[in-house]
């Protein structure tokens, strides 16, 4: 028994308890049937026998013309490779997309035992939510503008094609990671918000991100899945064989991403154990293959030599030497042609026929019913048929019920449920009909045109609206079936309307825009249309160069003769291509051309976007107030103006347009959030949060809704909760730049340096054009007193951003506290002279001049801050303290008393307040104040420097605690005072006056002086040491010399 199944192993036979099967018997009949091509089934068979890790032949192409006998070698490759045991997956014209390839395959191999589950459940939720999206899209689409069938591109919903391309679009801006001259000029939320915004479209419609990443990226979701499905099968057979069949139509489709899952890991790893077989008429497209054609084992074939197409008769039993030189004369030796007419079984010169006959005739000799000859001539005018359309094309009742019958024919080919004819016998039974019949030609391609518009009106009733026709695909095959049956029919007639319809088709994606030309160029062919051949050739040479979607708009409008709303249309979407890339000069020019042949609200949408988008916002709401009065119930426009507000400070008008929009709308997770953003601005924080959990409660998942409503607890204080938000955002998308970046902002805010600059050193990495973030890092840098890194940092920010006003400012603060104050000057005039109103700006230059002992120039920008921001804390505080230096008590007090009110807890003001109580004489008041900022920040040497003079004042004995923390706190842990903080060194100066402990003091005010203290520095240190002349019983007789030597350093300044 051992031997037995040994041998059965060794001879290939499949040990299963019982014998092959049928289907096998018959792939084993065919394959030593087939004749010639053995060069070609050698070198296959030798790829099956090699070791997978040592194979050099992978990848094959079959090429050559029509009737060659591609796909019968193809189908015989498929034996062969069953044979040896291999899994195999046949997929052909009949797969629309990529997507429905992986489909095919999957199911094919399920069929054999292996099935690919993960990626099958993760294909069928695909499905569904794409259903969703088009359905969702359908009705946002509805009350859009009777423009066409398509309008995704500006309707509220748009469709997720569209959605896709919008997505490319914001490259063009600058609002996707990798582009960078927007991206620092713009509110970084706006910069985020706008790369987030073709997620939320959809997100309003998923509960989950991966869901949106499947519509918006199917390929790039699906592939991998699929792949290691193909993984999981292939550790289970020796090979793994896929044959992609008449690749000349499908390679404009594949090629990439065949090339990628081959030869890069852009989606996974493909085993080693998988063949790929390519049958087509075309070389390789060498734009794509051109780096990878060595790895290409190329099967070139021609018709058959005259001995091969001899020993093909010979199997088919003509032996007789006149028939076979008839037969070969008529067939040319194209191997179908042999094949076919052997078919018949001739005995005689007359049963072949006179080889000037048609071809058509030889085809159809064995077969002597009329009514069958009638039927197979009529069934060559549709592309595809099935059981319905042959009973449209046949007359004849009798031959109406033969379907099995046709099906049994050799040149027809089934694959899937799909038949058709093969395309030499029908090129030649076309010619006859069109050349000999024109009349019934017209009649019939009229009536299958009628068939397929039968189709499509059922699958219109009940739709919701054009838009939802377009996004069915079984819709989208019965239109461009009745198109090409209408061209055939009367091509002069048909045209302008199949010209008008490529722009519907365009509305779509360009996928389905290329099936409506490829069917053009095939109509043309067909129909032996000059002027339809010549269009879809035009088209499709197009759609192979840059900027396919421009492209083929261009030669529509300079050549389509589209009428006016026709001309609309097509400037409309050549408007949203430009502005996609980013080329909005030429994006407002096609929408105003569209605008001066139809006034339409999508034409007034699409060019207030373009506005937007440039910042151009008067125009863009002219634009925007344009379109909702033509159509005041599409909430995208509405919410689009609340945008354009939004960016010109308009908040109130903005939140009136968003409530708008969500009264149309009030599942709209996205505008939810965008009124929610606008709230945060203003400073309405409880609103914000309140919109914001809205949104989220809607879409859970929403990333940029989260990562905002973080921002919204960071600015409130509440850091905990800002950064599980932004962890979660982060989760959802982990290559969000600006949610990195925000997180590291609030890490910032809770002086957790080294997480902050972690998080913004992960964003540069993933944006290295974006100012903001470099700018972020700087200010991290600057604050941990890094001083260099900063301005390494804040240089690449302003290099990316020239006219960065807040980049320009900080820098200038980073040259502040390296005691650089020209340089400090000089950023800081720059960055008021580009925002005159940035009053954060005018209070750090009152810094600087206060450090620089310029009191006026720095109370006039402190007061002029002041009267922009009113309720900054901050710049009150310090107009407070620089009317305090300057003596001017009372107004001194005035501020101070309104920081406090604006912030109770700022410890700056508090201690200047108990600064001037304490110079006023009123010590309860001081002693109140000083207390309470030694509670809010007790490490400050300075109040505690303070706290020890009003105890001192009083007699408290507790003043000596406090001038022992001064020394504590300011004494630098080595004994060199040239690196000490200038600050500190006063400060210990200041504590042994107070001490009496002159030779100290004095020591401290000589290293004072030697490290070079900035003009204001050296003047409040001197208005504060002359305080003590009526605390300090001690100080007469030595405050004078320091008096004057400090008298001396300021005037040498």
């Amino acid at each position: 028994m051992a031997e037995t199944i040994c041998r059965s192993l060794r001879l290939g036979v499949q040990v299963t308890g019982r014998g092959p099967s049928r289907q096998e018997l018959i792939r084993r009949r065919r394959r030593d049937g087939l004749v010639g091509r053995q060069g070609e089934q050698a070198a296959f068979k030798d790829a099956l026998r090699q070791s997978p890790e040592e194979a050099t032949q992978f990848l094959f192409h079959i090429h050559g013309p029509a009737g060659v006998g591609k796909s019968t070698l193809v189908r015989q490759l498929e034996s062969v490779a069953r044979e040896a045991q291999a899994l195999t997956a046949y997929v052909d014209e009949s797969a629309a997309d990529v997507v429905e390839a992986m489909e095919a395959i999957s199911s094919q191999l399920a069929q054999q035992g292996v099935e690919l589950k993960s990626f099958d459940k993760l294909l069928t939720t695909y499905r569904q939510r794409r259903h969703e999206a088009d359905a969702g899209a359908a009705t946002a689409g509805s009350s859009g503008e009777a423009t066409g069938s398509a309008q995704g591109r500006e309707a509220q919903g748009p469709s997720p094609s569209s959605a896709i391309v919008s997505q490319l679009g914001l490259v063009g801006l600058g609002m996707i990671p990798g582009v960078g001259a927007f991206t620092g000029a713009l509110d970084p939320n706006q910069v985020a918000a706008g790369a987030d915004r073709v997620k939320a479209i959809l997100s309003a419609r998923f509960r989950s991100h991966e869901d949106v990443q499947l519509v918006l990226s199917p390929l790039q979701t699906l592939t991998p899945v699929f792949l290691q499905g193909i993984a999981e099968a292939a550790a289970r057979r020796p090979w793994v064989v896929l044959f992609f069949d008449t690749y000349e139509r499908t390679g404009p489709l594949w090629d990439e991403w065949l090339r990628d899952i081959l030869v890069s890991d852009r989606y996974g790893h493909l085993p080693a154990n998988v063949l790929v077989v390519l049958a087509g008429q075309a070389q390789l497209n060498a734009r794509c293959w051109g780096d990878w054609l060595d790895l290409v084992t190329d099967l070139p074939l021609e018709v058959f030599t005259d001995a091969e197409a001899r020993q093909l008769l010979a199997v088919k039993g003509i032996t007789d030497e006149r028939i076979t030189e008839v037969i070969l004369e008529l067939s040319g030796r194209l191997p179908v042609l042999v094949s076919m007419l052997a078919e018949g079984r001739p005995g005689s010169i007359a049963e072949v026929g006179d080889p000037s006959g048609t071809a058509v005739e030889r085809f159809l000799k064995w077969e002597t019913n009329p009514a069958r000859r009638a039927a197979a001539l009529a069934c060559a005018l549709p592309q595809e048929l099935d059981e319905d359309i042959y009973r449209t094309v046949v007359d004849d009742e009798e031959a109406r019920e033969h379907f099995s019958w046709l099906r049994s024919l050799p040149f027809l080919i089934d694959r899937a449920g799909r038949c058709h004819y093969h395309d030499v016998v029908r090129t030649a039974m076309l010619r006859l009909q069109r050349q000999q019949s024109p009349l019934p030609w017209q009649e019939q391609h009229n009536r299958l045109a009628d068939a397929f518009r039968e189709r499509c009106t059922q699958l219109q009733d009940g739709a919701a609206s054009p838009d939802s026709w377009w996004e069915d695909e079984r819709w989208r095959n019965h239109r461009l079936q009745e198109t090409y049956h209408r061209l055939c029919a009367d091509h002069r007639t048909a045209l302008p309307h199949a010209l008008r319809e490529l722009l519907y088709a365009h509305d779509h994606d360009i996928t389905t825009f290329r099936r409506w030309a490829q069917t053009l160029a095939r109509a043309g062919q067909d129909a032996n249309a000059a002027a339809l051949r010549d269009w879809g050739r035009q088209l499709l040479a197009v759609l192979e160069g840059p900027d396919p979607g421009v492209a083929a708009l261009a030669l529509l409008l300079s050549r389509g003769g589209l009428d006016s709303s026709g001309r609309s249309h097509a400037y409309i979407l050549r408007g949203w291509e430009y502005r996609t890339a980013g080329n909005y000069t030429q994006a407002l020019a096609d929408y105003t051309s569209a605008l001066d042949h139809e006034q339409t609200a999508r034409a007034f949408r699409g060019r207030g976007e373009t506005y937007r988008l440039t910042s151009r916002n008067e125009e863009a709401l002219v634009d925007f107030d344009r379109a909702i009065e033509l159509e005041p119930t599409i909430a995208w426009a509405i919410e689009s103006r609340g945008q354009t507000y939004h960016a010109m400070g308009r908040y109130e008008e903005a939140l009136a347009d968003y409530n708008r929009a969500i009264a149309l709308d009030p599942d709209s997770a996205w505008t939810f959030a965008s009124r929610a953003e606008t709230h945060r601005l203003a400073t309405r924080h409880e609103e914000a949060l309140t919109d914001f959990n809205r949104a989220i409660e809607l879409e859970p998942d929403h990333a940029w809704a989260l990562a905002s409503r973080g921002q919204t607890y960071q600015s409130m204080g509440r850091y905990e909760e800002a950064l599980t938000d932004l962890d979660r955002a982060i989760a959802l998308n982990p290559d969000s730049a600006w949610t990195i970046a925000s997180r590291g902002q609030t890490y910032r805010s809770m002086d957790r340096y080294e997480e902050a600059l972690t998080d913004y050193t992960r964003a540069v990495e993933l944006n290295p054009d974006s100012a903001w973030t470099f700018a972020s890092r700087a200010e991290t840098h600057r604050l941990a007193t890094r001083h260099e890194e900063a301005l390494t940092d804040f240089n690449r920010a302003i290099e990316l951003n020239p006219e960065y006003a807040w980049a320009l400012a900080s820098r200038g603060q980073t040259y502040q506290s390296m005691g650089r104050y020209e340089e400090a000057l000089t950023d800081l005039d720059r960055a008021i002279a580009l925002n005159p109103e940035y009053a954060w700006a005018l209070a750090s230059r009152g810094e600087i001049h206060h450090l620089a002992n310029r009191h006026e120039e720095a109370l006039a920008d402190y007061t002029r801050a002041v009267e922009l921001n009113p309720d900054s804390a901050w710049t009150i505080a310090n107009r407070g303290y620089a009317y305090r230096v300057a003596g001017r008590y009372g107004e001194a007090l005035a501020d101070l008393d309104r920081a406090m009110e604006l912030d109770p807890e700022n410890s700056f003001a508090m201690t200047n307040r108990g600064v001037v109580h304490r110079v006023s004489g009123r010590y309860e008041e001081a002693k109140a104040d000083l207390s309470r900022a030694i509670e809010l920040d007790p490490e400050n040497a300075w109040v505690h420097y303070e706290t020890a003079v009003v105890l001192y004042a009083v007699q408290d004995p507790g003043s000596q605690t406090h001038l022992m923390r001064v020394v504590e706190l300011c004494t630098p842990d080595h004994s060199d005072l040239s690196s000490a903080a200038v600050a500190d060194v006063g400060n210990l100066f200041l504590a042994h006056c107070m001490m009496s402990d002159w030779a100290k003091a004095e020591q401290y005010l000589a290293a004072f002086v030697s490290i070079s203290p900035a003009p204001g520095e050296i003047a409040e240190l001197l208005t504060v040491m002359n305080t003590l002349e009526h605390v300090v019983a001690s100080a007469e007789g030595h405050l004078p010399p320091f008096r004057e030597r400090l008298e001396g350093a300021l005037s040498e300044c």
